[in-house]
């Protein structure tokens, strides 16, 4: 029987319905699930926001069912999805698993030339006594660094004795080339060793390779590769400039005598030169 037609129920509507669409929106933008208490559930009912399993109006079943998480960035790279890649965290164990040779692998040092001969500015003592400054300032032109040989001596705290040691021409080179590329060894023996040549040998390339050339203290007389002699038994000091055949013969410049400004002698009769005194390289 249809009820009699009432204008206040016809008022009433439009009201019922502004207030339903509200819930509809609020709901909807909650995520929550609405259906119609006194209509069976129909698709075109449902409002949602993720995806979710079957409810339990669908399937008949009295247990609510938990609805399924989905990621807000779900996309090709969830495996559930058709053409989806890996997980981040499968590709990480991949990685793990399998690493990239290029990163895991150390570098190989380049191997130094076999022979190497350093640019430096030539200047012979400027007195007597001055080898150790002049020595000095030589080895400083090859790192484009240029002192007096007065100024030098200062730093030095060379007398008319001479330089103390190998000690003090390590401390001015690293002072005035800024860093510390230079170190101080000794033969303190009256003759080398087998250790102690291949370890000068080693350093002489070691420096020259990389720019630096050696000052090294020396005492006595020797030959060189030509048959020239060079004798200073109160002690001297000389500039290795360069090497060759892998740094068993070295270039020597020396400060003493612009006419035999420089000369090749092999590592062995060097390292003797030095015994009881020592170099910096």
């Amino acid at each position: 029987m249809t009820p009699p037609f009432n204008r206040q129920t016809l008022a009433r509507r439009p009201y019922r319905v502004a207030v339903s669409a509200a819930v509809l929106v609020a709901a909807s933008t909650a995520g929550v699930l609405l259906t119609r208490p006194d209509a069976p559930a129909r698709q075109d009912d449902t409002v949602a926001t993720a995806e979710v399993r079957p409810t339990p109006a669908a399937s008949g079943s009295t247990t609510p069912a938990a609805p399924v998480p989905v990621s807000p960035s779900a996309s090709a790279s969830d495996p559930a999805r058709p053409g989806a890649s890996a997980r981040p965290s499968a590709r990480r164990a991949a990685a793990t698993a399998s690493p990239d040779p290029d990163l895991s692998a150390s570098p190989t040092p380049a191997k130094p030339p076999s022979t190497k001969v350093l640019d430096v500015a030539y200047q012979a003592q400027t007195t007597y006594y001055y080898c150790g400054p002049a020595a000095t300032r030589i080895a400083l032109t090859a790192r484009d660094v240029v002192r007096s040989q007065d100024d030098l001596a200062r730093r030095l705290n060379t007398t008319t004795s001479g330089t103390n040691s190998a000690a003090d021409t390590t401390r001015v080179l690293n002072d005035l080339v800024g860093r510390d590329a230079y170190r101080t060894r000794t033969i303190p023996g009256g003759a080398a060793t087998t250790a102690q040549t291949d370890r000068l040998r080693a350093d002489v390339v070691r420096a020259v390779g990389n720019g630096y050339a050696p000052v090294v203290n020396i005492a006595g007389s020797v030959t060189d590769v030509d048959g020239g002699w060079h004798s200073y038994p109160g002690g001297h000091y000389v500039t290795v400039v360069g090497y060759r055949a892998d740094g068993r013969t070295v270039k020597i410049a020396d400060p003493a005598d612009p006419a035999a400004a420089s000369y090749w002698v092999t590592v062995d009769v060097l390292a003797d030169w030095i015994a009881t005194r020592g170099y910096s390289a």
